[in-house]
């Protein structure tokens, strides 16, 4: 498929794998853009071609370290904008300041509304993301966001690694339609963890709800920050019984000492996305990265040729 130069993929420096596999994928090379920086510290953006006129897609997860990304990506909007380009449409595998989407106790701010405010004040005229950490974060913006699901990704690696006997597993009660969707594509009954978290970071497993004895477990969720929660839900399930304990989630956060957290656990194996670019400290046997770039790509072109992307969400 031809694009004839109306359509523009420009990227950060916050996963430069990833959009060279989505810019692969749609048959068009990345724009020339140089992301540097200035003696002082501040982001300095060269657009060296022109995107008058073209629908531009700018690929930035807001990943470690967040400032710099999403400060990087803001900026790269303007620029674009400021280039007459006919849309600007940010692609943001991994959406950061996302945990804070409520006001749990008095005095929080909502950083999630925040990003999405000063995304829509740079420029933006579209978002699309994927695996949003609170599903209600689609509504903080005025502008239309496509939210694209990873779950089918992972599910198909399980299905073909064909674990005998195998139960997903929630690590919460919020991540439990995200457990019981994932055990319908596997033929597997769900369980869940039921815990207490606190203070953020920290959790104690009260007690698990469902059989799980004899089985594989999966655990699965939308990210692994510290691992201290799977790791912990993935302990507890080996003391009740089960055979053999996985892991899976789309963003590996793996901040602090999440990895060696991971390393040293009974968890067999750590399925993941590449939605966050995993430096090579990171990149342990146990960990297995799944590539969402065909996914991506495909909601980019259907963006683009304003075909209907909803069949990516199945």
């Amino acid at each position: 498929m031809s694009f004839d130069g109306d359509l523009k993929i420009v990227t950060g420096n916050a996963n430069l794998r990833l959009a060279q596999e989505i810019s692969e994928y749609v048959g068009v090379p990345l724009a020339a853009c140089e992301v540097g920086r200035f003696k002082d510290g501040e982001i300095q953006i060269k657009l060296a071609e022109s995107v008058r006129g073209s629908n531009v897609f700018i690929i930035q997860p807001t990943s470690a370290p967040v400032n710099e990304n999403l400060m990087e990506l803001l900026v790269l909007v303007d620029a674009v904008k400021r280039a007459s380009a006919r849309t600007v449409n940010v692609v943001i595998p991994y959406y950061g300041y996302a945990r804070q989407e409520r006001k749990s106790r008095a005095r929080d701010p909502i950083t999630a509304k925040l990003v999405a405010n000063l995304l829509e004040t740079a420029g933006a005229n579209r978002v699309i993301c994927m695996d949003l950490h609170a599903a209600q974060i689609q509504g903080f913006f005025d502008i239309p966001l496509d939210h694209l699901v990873g779950m089918p990704i992972l599910s198909k690696y399980f299905v073909d690694k064909d674990l005998p006997d195998p139960v997903v597993v929630s690590p919460d009660m919020g991540g439990v339609t995200r457990a019981r969707a994932f055990a319908e594509r596997l033929g597997a009954p769900i369980a869940i963890i039921d815990k207490r978290r606190p203070e953020a970071n920290v959790a104690e497993v009260m007690n698990i709800i469902g059989e799980i004895k004899g089985r594989t477990a999966i655990l699965i969720d939308d990210m692994i920050d510290t691992a201290g929660t799977i790791t912990l839900g993935a302990k507890a399930l080996m003391e009740r019984g089960a055979k053999a304990v996985y892991a899976s989630c789309i963003h590996p956060v793996l901040s602090a000492d999440g990895v060696e957290r991971l390393e040293n656990s009974v968890i067999e194996e750590v399925v993941v996305t590449n939605t966050i670019e995993l430096p090579k400290h990171k990149q342990i046997a146990k960990i297995t990265v799944l590539s969402v770039a065909e996914l991506i790509a495909e909601a980019i072109i259907r963006v683009h040729t304003q075909r209907s992307i909803s069949q990516l969400f199945d």
